[in-house]
């Protein structure tokens, strides 16, 4: 394996609590340090990188390893700490399997809030938030972002319109009614503070369809001809989005 667990523009790297900084200590949690020890068979002198959110990305070495635990000494900064760009997915939750993909591929698609949204027609009714933080963080260390979108406890669909800010747009994916298609919806409207909303397998209701067009920064948008899935509508949404209003651009 050699000193280096990692290369550069790949390799391992782990997301921590800890603040990262010249010097800086890190002790991984039970999880981390059996996979650093008894996956990877990481040893004293092996590098790695680190990133915790809020102090970019870090060149870190293994300093000190026991049975069961080990020390990580942060050496260089690699990249500067960068925001992706304001981007929300409100969906309603999905079976387990479903869930989890879509919860690490909006984490590679560039979200930074994932939140559950209870409408009328979701049979899905418990959301587990600390698998859906733990399916972002292992797609963010795997897709080389330095941030974890923030995993939010789910919310019934009318308290989420009552509290919704003014000044966040909604991209509204909305199948059973006229729309535009979601490009030339995109193309045309400003702002960059935007939220996807997608609704459950069976859609959403009548009522809850009416609800999100009175508002008046709704952006009701068609995905096409073929009905998708509820979890494929969304990741299709949000790669169209980040093409047109995201950091996809040149």
């Amino acid at each position: 394996m050699g000193d280096e667990l990692t290369e550069p523009g790949g390799g391992l790297r782990l997301y921590v609590e800890a603040p990262l900084g010249d010097g800086e200590s890190v002790v991984p949690d039970s999880g981390q340090t059996h996979y650093l020890l008894h996956v990877m068979r990481a040893k004293v002198g092996d590098r790695l990188s680190l990133f915790n959110g809020r102090d970019g990305e870090w060149r870190a070495r293994i300093a000190q390893t026991a049975k069961r635990s080990c020390r990580l000494e942060c050496e260089a900064r690699t990249s500067p700490q960068h925001e992706v760009p304001d981007l929300w997915l409100v969906f309603a939750p999905v079976k387990k399997t479903p869930a989890d993909y879509l919860a690490q591929k909006a984490t590679e698609l560039g979200v930074r809030v994932l939140q559950p949204m209870l409408t009328r027609r979701t049979i899905v009714r418990r959301v587990n938030v600390e698998r859906m933080r733990a399916n972002a963080i292992e797609a963010a260390e795997q897709s080389g972002r330095v941030s974890v979108p923030e995993a939010r406890q789910p919310i019934e669909f009318e308290k989420l319109l009552e509290r919704w800010p003014d000044d966040r747009s909604i991209l509204f994916c909305d199948e059973a009614g006229e729309a535009p298609p979601i490009l030339d919806a995109l193309r045309n409207t400003p702002g960059s503070s935007c939220a996807v909303f997608t609704g459950p397998e069976g859609g959403f209701d009548p009522a809850e369809r009416a609800a999100l067009r009175a508002l008046p920064n709704v952006i009701p948008v068609s995905l096409g001809r073929r009905i998708l899935r509820a979890d494929t509508a969304a990741l299709a949404a949000l790669a169209v989005w980040q093409s047109i209003k995201g950091d996809w651009q040149p």
